[in-house]
């Protein structure tokens, strides 16, 4: 039958939607007087009767008798309707996802996901073009219920999406073709699922195998999760495949082994011979690492990093990267990151470094309490965008099982969901059944490519549940009673998977057994391999520490013509840039410098030790909150324009140049910060580092970093860093907050080495610190160095040095105070001190009016840790009379470095010679907030330091 045939049979089917509204509205005012309406409707209606509700295909808005379009309200209120739905699907249908296997979590209110909520029926949508409900809605979606119905199951089957917080137009229509029309016809091919489900069945195997081999020991078990080992194997092979050479693995210990095993390749047998008893028990930790560990102190086995090299082409090679970790979960975050930046960046050039984004990519597996938990998160989080730090975004990855230790999400988080701290950052999320393997791979897939066009971060909320307690030495039944009946009911997610499988006919029991069996044979052989090869390697004995300069370094002298060249090209800016006037006349007072008389002072001095070094082809990276200028306004190593406001870099531009020179402001962070550019730092042990605080105090915010990463790392880990910390140090009346570095909790931590300490009272001898710490990056003698960096002994000019002390001599350790000590055999009193308090003794002597000083002698101990104990050693036996050695300090005698140095100093002291303390007494607050008790403190110290009673100990106060 002809179109024509069927229109004259039904007078309705041209009539739609505002049409049909119009018309209906027509026949009420026929039925009331049929004159009301033009004279076609009147025998239209005559002849047909009353229009049907629904009808025909959408013809255009009706064109009234006067020629004026009419569109009926009601249509337009169910359009209007529609949208508000549909926005809700795509914002709120995570609620009403699938995507709890235990269904434990908190039920949300999800009447905002029915129809009847917007007063719309099946009918109403069914009469609404599908084009208007969904824009670009496939083409086999007929009409606005079929286009609900779609995008409803696309938003709350087993995963589940929130980007309506992402701000940028182009990657929310990216994600929503994803969720919408990619994501829902993904499907494996038979050959990804059989290798999919051998994925879980060797994450799976690998647990029960320990768990019944090593009985009662810790591992931190994946199971609840063991999706995770093939989501992150899944990224690491798409990653590759975009081109990164290098892959960057951060995680706490919760399915660490298993990641160790299946993704990083570690051998079985070497994983079983970490848990197997030690012969040697009495000096091994029964939980401890020795054999793989030889050489250094070691960590437990769940702490452990490893690296491992493969390649997705013929060509192409990746390293992966899974960086050490301790029990502070989520702090290793911002030490990733570092190592990503570092292996993105070129510093081969001068100038900035240039920076490859596709060269290197991070995953970071975070646990679901800690991620909402630990502040350390959203600092890191922050610094995703920011110049210095910036890398192509991270896919993070919560290994979601539900349960803090032994705290459930409505104790430990304010959130609905452990990711919502993500949303600040305009992160795109993800939340996927971990029971529905398949789907984890294309959240994978997803999440791999949109790193790899965005360039930015990406989470993955995993969520599964966890089989055991936080370790398997523990019974969660006594807190979670209801939830593990649950979890013991629960079939495994092998099993729910090849359950499926078979369903599906991509795979018969008996081929999924075979698979199983086969790993378990594995698991069986590596054991048995272990157990042929027990033997233990003996115990590592670290040497004393010695303050001496390390062996094999040779620090070549810079000499004062190449210094004066280089201040010359310091001096040089573009002929059109405009420096600000009063910063002007200041750089260019160092013109004169190395003229006879003059003297170089300590900002000037960093600036040539940073000069030189980049000459010699070692690359500089220093970050701060304030480092472009630096807090005391010294630095100023990026000038501004003051008419346009570009910037300009000396250090950028001087043809002595051969190495880059990164300089950034930090944001408002310690602890993420430093973390990074310790990480930065060990990933690119050849460039020096340098974090500097904007005053020493804040450090204690990153003491976490410090405890665990800088000062223990080497020893835990072999991971060796070469790391400056410029911490602002001395007492000058400024209050608690802006006087000490805490330098004692530094020398509290020192031991076998681990780094040096440094407290210095001249600018010749900052200068040669920096270089001779350039001098050992890459080399076995690295040590991270701490600065109780100056203050007001910025532009003390007893601190500027003359320029002959540049080119000449070297770092040391010690240095004596000039004009005392000429005759030894009258000097009763030694006074040791270090930093700004050496430089006030020297500033109350010469002021002192009593004439004779044979009796005291000053030595600065400019170097703390390693203790200069030959040396001291050495000026002590020169004085055969001496009565005592006096320690002074600034610092409370609780803080700063008594407690450290009284052992060390009586241990050299001669038998008769007292060892005493002149400072402040105990206190709980660092220092005075009241310049007045600041000032009347300080005299007092430095009167009793020359007061001239040998027979006495001070202990000064108030």
């Amino acid at each position: 039958m002809s179109a024509g045939n069927e229109q004259k049979l039904d007078p309705w089917a041209s009539y739609y939607g505002p049409n049909l509204g119009y018309v209906q509205e027509q026949y009420e005012l026929y039925k009331q007087n049929p004159e009301s309406v033009v004279p076609e409707y009147r025998e239209l209606f005559a002849r047909h009767g009353e229009p049907p509700q629904y009808a025909g295909q959408p013809s255009g808005p009706v064109i009234s008798a006067s020629g004026a379009a009419q569109v009926d309200a009601k249509v337009l209120q169910n359009l209007v309707a529609a949208g508000k739905y549909v926005w809700n699907i795509r914002a709120f249908g995570h609620l009403a996802a699938d995507i709890d296997p235990l269904d434990i979590g908190p039920k949300s209110n999800t009447t905002m996901l029915d129809a009847a909520t917007y007063g719309l029926t099946q009918a109403d949508l069914e009469a609404l073009p599908a084009e208007l409900v969904w824009t670009k809605a496939p083409a086999d979606v007929k009409n606005g219920y079929e286009a609900i119905e779609k995008l409803r199951k696309a938003y709350t089957g087993s995963i589940a999406f929130e980007f309506s917080h992402v701000h940028n137009e182009e990657e929310r229509l990216w994600l929503k073709q994803k969720a919408e029309k990619e994501l829902p016809k993904t499907s494996l091919k038979p050959e990804e699922s059989k290798k999919l489900l051998k994925r879980l069945f060797e994450a799976e195997q690998f647990e029960d195998f320990l768990q019944r081999t090593f009985v009662g020991a810790k591992r931190f078990s994946v199971e609840g999760n063991d999706v995770l080992v093939a989501l992150v194997d899944e990224i690491v092979q798409d990653l590759a495949n975009d081109g990164a050479s290098n892959i960057l693995l951060g995680m706490a210990h919760r399915g660490r082994l298993n990641i160790l095993a299946h993704v990083l390749n570690k051998p079985y047998s070497k994983i079983f011979s970490e848990f197997h008893h030690s012969p040697n028990k009495r000096l091994i930790p029964s939980e401890g690492s020795i054999g793989i560990n030889y050489g250094w102190t070691g960590d437990v086995k769940y702490h452990l990093g490893a690296n491992r090299s493969f390649k997705t082409g013929e060509t192409v090679e990746t390293r992966i990267t899974l960086a050490n970790n301790p029990s502070h979960l989520e702090y290793v975050n911002p030490v990733v990151e570092g190592f990503t930046r570092a292996a993105q960046d070129d510093r081969s050039k001068p100038g900035y470094p240039v920076q490859n984004l596709d060269a290197a990519a991070t995953i970071v597996i975070h646990g679901d309490a800690a991620f909402p938990g630990e502040g350390i998160v959203a600092e890191t989080l922050n610094l995703a965008q920011l110049n210095g730090y910036k890398h192509g975004g991270t896919l993070h990855i919560i290994a979601n099982n539900r349960i803090g230790f032994t705290t459930e999400s409505h104790d430990s988080r304010s959130t609905h969901y452990a990711s919502d701290v993500a949303k600040g950052y305009e992160i795109p999320i993800v939340h996927v059944n971990a029971d529905d393997p398949a789907a984890v791979i294309a959240v994978a897939r997803m999440a791999s490519e949109y790193r790899t066009v965005f360039k930015k971060d990406f989470l993955i909320d995993l969520i599964g549940y966890r089989k055991y307690g936080h370790n398997e030495t523990d019974d969660p039944e006594t807190t979670q009673p209801l939830i593990y009946k649950k979890v013991k009911a629960h079939p495994t997610v092998s099993r729910i998977y090849t359950d499926k499988l078979v369903a599906a006919g991509t795979i018969v029991e008996a081929e999924a057994e075979a698979i199983k069996q086969e790993v378990v044979e594995k698991l069986k052989a590596a054991y048995e391999e272990m157990k042929q090869n027990n033997g233990q390697e003996p115990v590592h004995q670290t040497k004393e520490p010695s303050a001496e300069q390390p062996a094999g370094i040779a620090i070549q002298p810079v000499s004062l013509e190449q210094l004066r060249e280089i201040n010359t090209e310091l001096l040089r800016w573009p002929e059109t840039f405009s420096v600000y006037p009063k910063l002007k006349r200041i750089l260019e007072r160092r013109a004169t410098a190395f003229e006879e008389g003059e003297k170089i002072d300590w900002a000037h001095a960093e600036t040539l030790a940073f000069a030189t070094i980049l000459a010699e082809g070692k690359p500089i990276r220093i970050t701060g909150q304030d480092a472009e200028r630096a807090t005391f306004a010294h630095r100023n190593l990026v000038l501004h324009d003051a008419q346009t406001g570009e910037t300009f870099s000396p250090l950028h531009q001087i043809p002595q140049v051969k190495a880059s020179f990164a300089i950034h402001n930090s944001p408002l962070s310690e602890a993420a910060v430093l973390g990074f550019e310790y990480g930065y730092n060990v990933y690119s042990p050849e460039t020096l580092v340098i974090w500097e605080a904007q005053f020493g105090d804040f450090v204690n915010v990153a003491q976490v970093l410090i405890d665990q990463f800088i000062a223990a790392g080497r020893s835990k880990w072999h991971q060796k860093s070469s790391l400056v910390m410029l911490l602002p140090h001395g007492y000058e009346g400024q209050g608690p907050e802006h006087s000490s570095g805490r330098l004692e909790r530094f020398l509290q931590l020192s031991g076998e080495e681990n780094w040096t300490v440094a407290n210095l009272s001249s600018a010749a001898q900052y200068y040669h610190l920096l270089r001779r710490q350039a001098s050992i990056t890459e080399t076995e003698e690295a040590r991270p160095l701490i600065v109780m960096a100056p203050k007001s002994l910025i532009r003390n000019p007893r601190v500027a040095s003359k320029a002959s002390d540049f080119a000449e001599g070297s770092f040391q350790t010690v240095l004596e105070q000039p004009g005392l000590g000429a005759r030894p055999d009258r000097v009763e009193r030694l006074v040791l001190a270090t930093g700004k308090v050496a430089i006030d003794i020297e500033e109350a002597i010469e002021k002192d009016e009593s004439e004779d000083k044979d009796w005291l002698h000053v030595v600065r101990v400019e170097q703390l840790y390693p203790f200069p104990d030959k040396e001291i050693a050495a000026i002590i036996a020169r004085f055969p009379n001496l009565q005592e050695i006096v320690w002074v300090q600034e610092e409370p005698q609780n803080m700063g470095s008594w407690s450290f140095m009284e052992p060390r100093i009586r241990k050299i002291a001669p038998s008769g010679v007292s060892v005493s303390y002149i400072g402040r007494p105990e206190r709980a607050s660092t220092a005075s907030g009241f310049q007045q008790v600041h000032a009347f403190e300080q005299q007092h110290i430095l009167m009793q330091t020359l007061k001239h009673s040998p027979s006495l100990t001070y202990n000064s106060g108030r």
